[in-house]
């Protein structure tokens, strides 16, 4: 299967079996976020992996969840970010977190693992449950798990997305 093919199989996926993830697959998805690139290649990404009751209960308690085999809270060190943009400082950890999160939801739809990406939580309530100091801001929550649910159709994107002629531009905007 070509990514296209593996990539309009994903869904967001909103109610999982209890079957767990094998240590092999979260690892292979792990890995995934390791490699991913990086502004500068500083690699400001802290992952917490969540798969106790307890700590998956404390994410819900910030956050609507579907009872995942785990969740990966995905930071960002603003210590160690790049922030040298010359033109605003833009901070890129926010990004780099970003692009970790959409190479492990990708490698868990290549393993047939399905997500679901959070990024509506409250970020007060997750720093206070797992005790995270001021540097490390989480960016986005993904669940993971096997889905009970009937998975959406690789063919709805004709219908649920809009044309390249409406998003992509040649030259300037508009053209």
């Amino acid at each position: 299967m070509d990514f296209l093919e593996m990539a309009k199989t994903r869904y967001s996926a909103r109610s999982y079996s209890d079957k767990k993830i094998e240590k092999e697959k979260l690892n292979k998805i792990l890995e995934a976020g390791r490699i991913a690139p990086t502004a500068v290649n500083f690699q400001p990404q802290k992952i917490i992996v969540v798969q106790s009751e307890a700590g998956l209960a404390k994410i819900a308690s910030a956050a609507k969840t579907y009872n995942p085999a785990a969740a990966l809270i995905v930071c960002a060190d603003t210590d160690i970010s790049w922030k040298r943009r010359r033109y605003d400082n833009m901070d890129s950890g926010f990004i780099d977190a970003s692009i970790v999160t959409t190479y492990m939801m990708l490698e868990a739809r290549a393993l047939e693992v399905d997500s679901l990406w959070i990024c509506a939580f409250n970020p007060d309530i997750i720093k206070k449950e797992f005790d995270l100091p001021e540097n490390i801001v989480p960016v986005n929550i993904l669940e993971l798990g096997y889905a009970d649910c009937e998975p959406k159709s690789s063919d709805r994107y004709d219908a649920e997305r809009k044309p390249l002629s409406e998003t992509v531009f040649y030259e300037k905007l508009g053209s």
